[in-house]
């Protein structure tokens, strides 16, 4: 019964739960940049290359010696557009955390301490 109760712990957690939501965010994320870089850069950018190397699709160039370098270059370049909208993420993220910190806090009164203090000074008065 131990080992249950402490399972239920660990899920609950709010580590294992983000790591979850993470995953799977990054799963329908994946599909998106996997069609960006198919039906967008690859088309509009690569298109000239490959014609000009007298190929028809990216995954199809490879080497005289059968190797295929263009399932690499497809990674590659799924890779940097990951890492690139990851990266415009990130910074967006962080220019709303600092436009919060730097909000200007509500200017604080005097301290209980120091009403107390005036008080005490009107009534010697």
């Amino acid at each position: 019964m131990g080992m249950v109760s402490e399972f239920k712990d660990f899920i609950a957690k709010g580590n294992a739960m983000d790591l979850a939501v993470g995953v799977i965010i990054g799963g329908a994320f994946g599909a998106i940049v996997t069609s960006l870089v198919s039906d967008v850069i690859t088309p509009a950018i690569l298109n000239p290359a490959l014609k000009a190397a007298h190929v028809e699709d990216l995954a199809g160039l490879k080497t005289e010696g059968g190797i295929l370098y263009g399932k690499f270059l497809a990674a590659v370049i799924s890779f940097l557009v990951i890492a690139f909208v990851i990266f415009l993420m990130v910074k967006g993220i962080n220019g709303m955390k600092k436009k919060e910190a730097s909000a200007p806090a509500a200017p604080a009164g005097p301290t209980q301490e120091q009403l107390l203090a005036e008080i005490r000074d009107l009534l010697k008065k």
